[in-house]
């Protein structure tokens, strides 16, 4: 009996067979040439008369010939979907995580919906940002935030200075030279803030998404290891149709 991973497989080839004979089909009945032919043969009045050849063209399209082979192709797309669907009405398995089930008995179907969205969670956790190494952080409950220590720096200010290079004479007078000197004014505390994630809880869900993407794929495949239900829904859906 096969399994429904394998009745998957075979319907991905059957749908894109049953499309590019269906579209054939389409167009072939869309060319009056194809479905028109013709006989024709000349006699003359009396035995003197010119003679000419017959001529003919051949019907090359039967309108009722492609409905049977639509039907065929139909029957087998159809009768492969309807086996596919009620399979996966039954197809389920458990979603586990280190010896935990997270969920339980789980339609493959939904299954192969969150594969899809674990591949863009992963993307989605692989870019969170996270704080930078060179601070010392620490938490920050009442604005849940990161903070760093605070650091203390002075605050200077340049005051002028005059420096007399020379006493004055009764000939000459002082020589003063002004400067500049940096005086404390006061201090600045700074404390840092972010709303970044640790490195390591980053990298913890990181491992999170990843187990769980790797559960997800082991009860899909599980679950669609499961034997197909064979149901033929085309002959009699079409047989209405086309009789």
């Amino acid at each position: 009996m096969p399994k429904l991973n394998q009745i998957i497989a075979v319907e991905k080839g059957v749908k894109n067979r049953s499309q590019q004979e269906l579209t054939q089909a389409h167009h072939d009945l869309q060319k009056p040439q194809l479905l028109s032919g013709i006989s024709r043969t000349y006699q003359p009045r009396d035995e003197e008369g010119e003679r000419f050849p017959p001529e003919s063209t051949r019907v090359q399209v039967r309108t009722q010939d492609v409905l049977k082979k639509t039907q065929e192709i139909l029957t087998r797309l159809f009768d492969v979907t309807a086996t596919k669907d009620l399979t996966n009405c039954h197809a389920k398995a458990d979603v586990r995580v280190d010896g935990r089930v997270l969920l339980k008995g789980v339609p493959a179907t939904y299954l192969l919906f969150l594969e899809k969205q674990l591949v863009d969670l992963h993307t989605f956790v692989k870019k969170l940002p996270t704080l930078d190494p060179s601070e010392s952080w620490v938490p920050d409950p009442a604005q849940g935030l990161w903070a760093t220590e605070p650091v203390q720096t002075a605050k200077t200010k340049k005051v002028p200075r005059n420096h007399v290079k020379s006493e004055a004479t009764e000939k000459h007078p002082a020589q003063v030279e002004v400067y500049y000197e940096d005086i404390v004014v006061g201090y600045w505390k700074t404390v840092k803030f972010s709303g970044a994630l640790p490195a390591t809880r980053v990298n913890d869900l990181l491992e999170r998404v990843e187990k769980l993407q790797q559960a997800v794929k082991f009860a899909r495949e599980e679950a669609n290891a499961v034997e197909v239900e064979d149901m033929k829904a085309g002959e009699s859906l079409l047989g209405y149709l086309f009789g």
